[in-house]
């Protein structure tokens, strides 16, 4: 690519794919830029640079190029198109599906001791519903739900620091749960056997100044669907520990 184009609004997608989101982000941002200026698109995902043009060409915006700045960092350009109001009520109408889409999932159990899990163009299987064994073959339902409060924070926490430019060199967590009454949950008592304390750790070793990262931490787990709904039904207490 030759001469830089000079952009009326710049921001950073991050991680997130057009599927995961981006196409959202970028009809707001649009909203930014003058008609027949142009919005900058700064991304870490490489699959934006094939999907961008085609999905201009469909609405009426002018991609005008792409240059990759460094190893896994790439910059968009799209110029503007003047269907004002179209971008405008195309914008709302994407919000509202976003807010009444539905995750949509099922479960068939496959043997006597495993249950298969699809959701999507994924499948996965699951043992028993918890499992006081140090080893075994399949990860037990309570292991999994456990995993997705997790791993959906620490993913959250990555999307919003590749958002800002802030590198992680290392990027890990510990999670430690008890229940309310573990005999319940095999059936032995007749009570309840939810989730009682989670105790969640994220240890991050990164140049970010210390009170950046926990001011980011904090907006991480408000993305975070699963630490929303698991903060309000338990004790569940979150450590960011910053190496």
């Amino acid at each position: 690519m030759g001469e830089v184009p000079q952009a009326d609004h710049v921001f950073d997608g991050g991680a997130m794919d057009c599927g995961s989101g981006l196409i959202l982000l970028i009809r707001q941002n649009m909203l930014e830029v003058p008609v027949g200026g142009i919005l900058e698109i700064r991304s870490n995902e490489p699959t934006v640079e094939s999907e961008l043009p085609p999905w201009c060409r469909m609405v009426g915006h002018l991609h005008v190029g792409t240059t990759q700045v460094d190893q896994g960092a790439w910059r968009h350009w799209i110029r503007r198109g003047d269907d004002t109001q179209s971008e405008q009520s195309t914008l709302a109408a994407d919000k509202q599906k976003a807010q009444a889409f539905k995750w949509s999932m099922r479960a068939r159990r496959t043997t006597d001791l495993e249950t298969t899990l699809y959701s999507r163009n994924f499948s996965w299987k699951s043992a028993t519903s918890i499992d006081f064994d140090r080893t075994g073959k399949l990860p037990s339902s309570l292991e999994q739900f456990l995993g997705s409060l997790l791993s959906d924070v620490i993913n959250c926490l990555a999307l919003r620091c590749s958002r800002r430019g802030i590198v992680l060199d290392e990027l890990e967590g510990t999670l430690n749960a008890t229940l309310n009454n573990t005999l319940a949950a095999v059936g032995m008592e007749a009570e309840e056997a939810s989730v009682e304390k989670i105790n969640l750790a994220i240890y991050v070793t990164t140049p970010a100044a210390d009170e950046e990262m926990r001011g980011i931490m904090d907006l991480a787990m408000a993305d975070s669907a699963a630490y929303g709904t698991l903060r309000k039904a338990c004790d569940l207490e979150s450590r960011l520990i910053l190496l």
